[in-house]
């Protein structure tokens, strides 16, 4: 009897099973490696924007290729009654051997000028309510018309959602991520192609401006990655040593 036939023939939901397994875990590994590789290419292209000039968003209307990565400033109102709260993110500066999840919080910012248009705003983290996530932090907006300043992205950064998630039409919107194009159907005024994550670390307003390095979390993404890979190893080792070990037995059983 043929090691294959032992090891495939006899034994396919053994076989089907490891190659689920061994597919999830080396998808999942390179998902954790791509991860790792976006945050350190965004680390160098943040840092070598960092001293270009301040661009005015009030001046024209800016596409993505001109303002990524680029300090920005803009003077608008937010839009309070459209906030959104991003989901599952990590506090930008945790205490020593602490984590706690909480919201990004996300506003639309209506600029000032003759043509209003809109643009996004990553207004800062603020903690979860652990026993009820639907009660939500307290925070201040100012009504009236203020100068903000930030750094030009191309989003909030996005975290994993298991299949399509749709955008969230309740009050309050509570989502994982933010999709710009559909946010750009639900209004009169044009829209920014790129978000401003917001400065100003010491302002008062319940929210912790104090962004980490881009390249905050590579090494995890490399452990994540090293634990999917090995799950996958580890079925396909477990497979072939049972499989081979019932071809040994067999062979033993009919001699």
């Amino acid at each position: 009897m043929s090691l294959f036939r032992v090891l495939i023939v006899e034994r396919r939901v053994a076989t089907v099973a490891m190659l689920v397994v061994l597919a999830i875990g080396v998808l999942a590994g390179r998902w954790q490696l791509s991860r790792a590789d976006q945050k350190i290419i965004l680390a160098n292209q943040i840092t070598a924007m960092a001293d270009r000039e301040q661009i005015d968003l009030n001046a024209k209307n800016w596409t993505l290729l001109e303002t990524q990565f680029r300090p920005v400033r803009a003077r608008g109102r937010f839009l309070v009654n459209e906030v959104i709260w991003l989901d599952n993110r990590p506090n930008p500066k945790p205490q020593a051997g602490q984590t706690q999840s909480g919201f990004y919080v996300l506003m639309p910012f209506l600029l000032d000028g003759q043509e209003k248009r809109i643009v996004w705003v990553n207004r800062g983290w603020a903690p979860r309510n652990n026993q009820d996530r639907l009660i939500l932090p307290s925070i201040k907006t100012p009504e009236a018309s203020v100068m903000i300043e930030g750094i030009a992205l191309s989003g909030p950064g996005k975290v994993l959602e298991l299949g399509n998630q749709p955008n969230s039409e309740r009050t309050p919107r509570i989502q994982q991520n933010l999709d710009l194009a559909y946010e750009a159907s639900r209004f009169t005024y044009p829209q920014s192609p790129f978000i401003i994550r917001q400065n100003d670390p010491d302002a008062v307003d319940g929210l912790s401006r104090i962004w980490p390095v881009a390249t905050t979390g590579v090494d995890r993404h490399y452990a994540y990655a090293f634990q999917w890979f090995s799950l996958g190893a580890a079925a396909l080792a477990f497979w072939f040593t049972t499989g081979f070990m019932r071809y040994r037995n067999q062979g033993k059983s009919s001699s």
